[in-house]
């Protein structure tokens, strides 16, 4: 198949997260690329989330490998929806975050079934994952007997010559602070939730420091880690506030936990202001020495001719889904950059790679069935 071709028709699909028509309009595309060629694809629906389209080559739930990735992107302008090449680049929404990967994961499908190899295998692609994955844990809820030995994971996008090891626990958090109106003149009258909310803050800053670009980078970046996403207090300008809220998000790494998140917090909080966990996981931390990340790990520096390191990143990755399962998780994926941004874009070589270090992983692994 031609894979640059198909990676830049998902792209002119404009799956920005929520816009069902065109999602449907990708996951129907899709669905007709695998007519008459052997495969089962089902689309899951259900009410209140995003769909979910799953292909596989047996009728089963318990797969030798499966490839797990999403065709939402965040939203863009009408001119990155339309790809283009240059300079052995290509630029448009979803090329690094992932369309190109998930033309990746579709080509491994072509090659199991076209070269009738005797493993169990499968694609699943989400189309909510910018916003939650709500779709993938509703699909995964209805195949309750969903398991892979092997998960192929391209969605940790940035450099091909990097593979992870590790991802941190996502953890969110939002805090409420209640207070009393008062006019602005006379604050004695009154209690602010936003100071309140602010004295909260400092607290939580003494456990868990302030990092940015403007200071200096820490050696070693593999600790717990919290950023304020959205803070709101207040109504006008003279009135004292008497509602404060902030959504927090933690990144804990496997020698964290969430119980001892909840005790850092209640030692935080002031009187008048509460937390609770929006929603939590668990870190995905891959045994560096396990043969079969070891053999992906040989193909990969046999294509690309060079070494590749492990690395650990604390972005979070719907593959814990089967981590959590005792799947061994293989995160790796092309190069490129401006992920989210207006210049977004992928190394075309690095997507020809990765698709054929995952066929020749896939051949070998058919080998040994």
């Amino acid at each position: 198949m031609d894979l640059l071709n198909l990676t830049q028709e998902l792209i002119r699909f404009r799956t920005e997260t929520g816009n069902l028509p065109e999602i449907e309009k990708a996951f129907a595309y899709i669905e007709k690329l695998f007519q008459n060629t052997g495969a089962q694809t089902t689309i899951f629906r259900k009410d209140g989330v995003s769909p979910v389209i799953f292909i596989r080559n047996h009728d089963v739930q318990n797969f030798d490998v499966l490839c797990l990735g999403h065709i939402d992107v965040v939203p863009a302008e009408d001119h990155m929806f339309q790809p283009y090449i240059k300079d052995g680049k290509m630029f448009g929404r979803g090329t690094l975050d992932m369309k190109s990967f998930a033309a990746v994961a579709l080509n491994s499908m072509f090659h199991v079934l076209e070269k009738k190899l005797p493993v169990k295998f499968a694609v699943i692609l989400s189309s909510d994952e910018e916003k939650g994955s709500a779709g993938t844990h509703a699909f995964m809820e209805a195949y309750p007997e969903m398991s892979a030995k092997i998960v192929l994971d391209n969605d940790v996008g940035g450099d091909i010559r990097k593979l992870v090891s590790k991802c941190k626990n996502p953890v969110f958090v939002k805090i409420e602070a209640e207070g009393k109106e008062a006019h602005g003149s006379t604050p004695w009258e009154g209690i602010d939730a936003n100071e309140k909310l602010m004295q909260t803050w400092l607290n939580i800053r003494k456990i868990y420091p302030y990092y940015s670009q403007e200071l200096p980078l820490p050696e070693d970046t593999w600790f717990d880690t919290v950023h304020f996403a959205k803070i709101e207090g207040g109504d006008v300008a003279n009135v004292i506030s008497n509602h404060a809220e902030a959504l927090l998000d933690f990144r804990l790494t496997e020698n964290s936990s969430v119980e001892n998140l909840r005790k850092n917090l209640d030692s935080c909080m002031v009187d008048g202001v509460s937390y609770k966990i929006v929603s939590e996981s668990t870190p995905v931390v891959m045994d560096e020495q396990n043969p079969h990340i070891l053999a992906y790990k040989k193909f990969a520096e046999d294509i690309l001719g060079k070494k590749i390191e492990f690395e650990h990143i604390g972005g979070a990755t719907d593959s814990r889904v089967f981590a959590e399962k005792g799947s061994i998780v293989i995160m790796h994926s092309g190069s490129g950059g401006g992920m989210h941004a207006k210049g977004e874009f992928v190394d075309i070589n690095s997507v020809r790679q990765i698709a054929e270090i995952q066929t020749r992983f896939l051949d070998k692994l058919a080998l040994e069935k």
